[in-house]
């Protein structure tokens, strides 16, 4: 990302020169060019025996010094910005040519296994980008296998996103109705906002749909009192300034924003369709590339500190990485146990064992702190038997 903004940065110092030049140029050229019309006329209304006068012979030397050095200077400021491209380049080779090889492993994706769950990802991003044309090839040359439940929900989840980016909410509506259950398990509003959408929306055509409005809130805001009363209440009292124009009420506000609550429904819907499916908002490709783009810059780093100290054997491409990356908690999906002993990350070979005493601590260093049938707690002064340590999970 930061060879991104770098080289970025550089693009637009460019594209900020070549508009100053253009501008200069035009702007000069156009002067120069009208001098020149000037005088031309001048000497075409003159008598064909017309003997240039000292004045004029003065004029046409200043007008010819001045073409000499305007076309100087735009040759000056064509070279400097020829100059300033060839610099973008270096930025790009500067910034872009890395060795990512030093951060991988060749073996990892040499088993066939592994490359046909690499498509199937590739395969499972394309069908939530809608792309179904794509997924399918990819799915007939790789040879992948996709069952029909694996893209059949993304299908009908981007069929309604494409209606609501054409402010057309009746295939949300029947989704939401369809799964009021689920829904309202998860404890979302986003059935009662969709209602609240489509009642603020048929306010705005103004007093003719004011019926249709009222008619509309007795079918659908009656099953959500119970959460949404204050809402509602607001939502009545919108009624009293339709037939004056309700742009210029104490509600205008709902009428300004409606951009800002298509996008909140939206998103909405996105999180709450993928909880139902129990996938994460992005796909798994999206999170793999963004966590490798805060990852490798950092892993570049480290390795060319190694290998400067001649350090590099201590990091050999393992499953565990050098150093700590941080990818925020947007990226958190497991919970995660680090032992206060060893400082490692519990894995399924080395779980999180509870001691009698309540204390938690790795099974590696259960087995180092353990002296033959004895274990003495690193926390507190109780001894206990290493077998009656019994494993966590989280």
């Amino acid at each position: 990302m930061e060879a991104c903004l770098a080289v970025e940065k550089d693009v637009e110092k460019v594209i900020a020169k070549f508009t100053g030049i253009n501008e200069h140029g035009k702007r000069v050229l156009s002067d120069l060019v009208d001098q020149i019309s000037s005088l031309k006329q001048e000497l075409q209304n003159a008598p064909e025996d017309h003997i240039l006068t000292s004045v004029q012979q003065e004029l046409l030397k200043q007008t010819m010094t001045k073409i000499k050095d305007v076309t100087s200077c735009l040759t000056q400021e064509h070279r400097d910005l020829h100059s300033s491209v060839s610099k973008v380049g270096k930025s790009i080779d500067r910034n872009f040519t890395q060795d990512f090889g030093a951060c991988s492993r060749d073996s990892v994706f040499n088993d066939p296994e592994k490359v046909n769950i690499i498509n199937k990802v590739i395969c499972n991003h394309y069908y939530r980008q809608g792309m179904h044309d794509v997924a399918d090839t990819l799915v007939e040359e790789a040879q992948v296998s996709v069952e029909c439940y694996d893209k059949e929900p993304f299908t009908q989840i981007h069929h309604i996103c494409e209606s609501l980016n054409n402010r057309n909410l009746e295939p949300l509506i029947a989704w939401a109705t369809a799964l009021h259950d689920a829904l309202e398990a998860q404890n979302s509003p986003l059935e009662f906002m969709i209602h609240r959408l489509k009642y603020i929306e048929l306010l705005r055509k103004g007093p003719i749909h004011q019926a249709d409005a009222i008619a509309y809130a007795r079918n659908h805001f009656r099953n959500f009192v119970h959460k949404h009363e204050k809402d509602i209440q607001t939502l009545m009292g919108m009624l009293l300034y339709v037939p004056n124009g309700i742009s210029h009420s104490p509600y205008s506000s709902y009428f300004t924003t409606d951009s800002e609550m298509w996008l909140e429904i939206y998103e909405m819907f996105i999180k709450d369709a993928c909880q139902m499916l129990g996938v994460c908002v992005n796909s798994p490709l999206i999170t793999c590339i963004n966590a490798g783009c805060q990852a490798i810059p950092a892993l570049l780093n480290i390795k060319q500190v190694m290998m400067q100290r001649q350090v590099s054997q201590i990091w050999k491409g393992t499953e565990e990485l050098p150093i700590e990356i941080d990818l925020g908690s947007d990226s958190r999906y497991h919970s995660m146990f680090a032992c206060p002993i060893l400082r490692q990350q519990s894995t399924k070979n080395n779980p999180p064992m509870r001691l009698i005493c309540g204390h938690v601590i790795s099974k590696d260093a259960l087995q180092k702190l353990a002296s033959g049938n004895k274990l003495k707690c690193p926390y507190c002064p109780m001894e206990q038997s290493p077998q009656d340590a019994r494993q966590i999970y989280f």
